[in-house]
């Protein structure tokens, strides 16, 4: 019987994790995508703390109108501005499973973009 499409992806998500952990002075880049909405935090795996996060939930990243992608790409920037004021610049990106492709990419070039390298 084949997998379904979130078994595989937990699948392909703890095989990363066992390879990706986090410190506090290279945090974990964790990004969870839902049908609507997308999340990422920066994770110090070593304390169990996150550092630093956002989504497209917060407010001034939910009040401007545009595609999924670009909201990515938003949210993107508010996490590396964030991680910036907090003394983070280098980040171990972390997909959770997801194909590298659309709106994961667009948080990530958006990061990039905003100043965080990985």
């Amino acid at each position: 019987m084949a997998l379904t499409k979130n078994d595989r992806r937990l699948r392909i998500k703890n095989r990363i994790r066992k390879v990706v952990s986090g410190t506090e002075t290279r945090p974990r880049l964790a990004v969870y995508r839902s049908n609507k909405e997308i999340y990422a935090q920066l994770i110090d795996d070593v304390t169990g703390k996150t550092i630093s996060a956002a989504s497209s939930r917060d407010k001034d990243i939910s009040a401007a109108k545009a595609t999924k992608s670009e909201v990515a790409k938003l949210v993107g920037k508010v996490l590396a501005e964030k991680a910036l004021k907090a003394g983070v610049d280098t980040v171990s990106f972390d997909r959770g499973g997801y194909l590298y492709h659309g709106r994961v990419q667009s948080l990530a070039e958006g990061a990039r973009e905003a100043g965080l390298k990985f």
